[in-house]
């Protein structure tokens, strides 16, 4: 068999390719600390975004840029009901309408069955 005859191994698993003769792309590594105290670095390439956060390695908390500053909170609008949404549709007194005539039907059901 020839010197470099690969026995026992699967196609595809694993690369043998080297790393010689490769450029690999600019990097630039960017600090972090999150609230806790851990301070940890990202390398992220040269042309990429930073982001303002990044989620702690250890322990999961938000962490922010050590030279940066602290990104604007957006204004979130409250979150629409189900009763909001039906205000926007009908009125108070055509609610009221509607219940009434419901209870009506149910209590004329309960009258037949009795």
């Amino acid at each position: 068999m020839g010197e470099r005859a690969l026995r026992g191994t699967r196609l595809g698993a694993t690369s043998y390719e080297n790393d010689r003769n490769t450029d690999l792309a600019p990097r630039q590594e960017v600090s972090y600390t999150c609230p806790k105290g851990h301070h940890f670095d990202v390398p992220l390439a040269a042309e990429a975004e930073i982001p303002a956060t990044w989620e702690c390695r250890s322990c999961g908390a938000v962490a922010v840029r050590v030279d940066g500053e602290l990104p604007q909170t957006k204004k979130l609008k409250p979150p629409r009901t189900h009763w909001d949404m039906l205000l926007e549709r009908r009125t108070i007194e055509d609610l009221e309408e509607v219940l009434n005539e419901r209870l009506a039907i149910l209590r004329a059901q309960r009258r037949k069955s009795a």
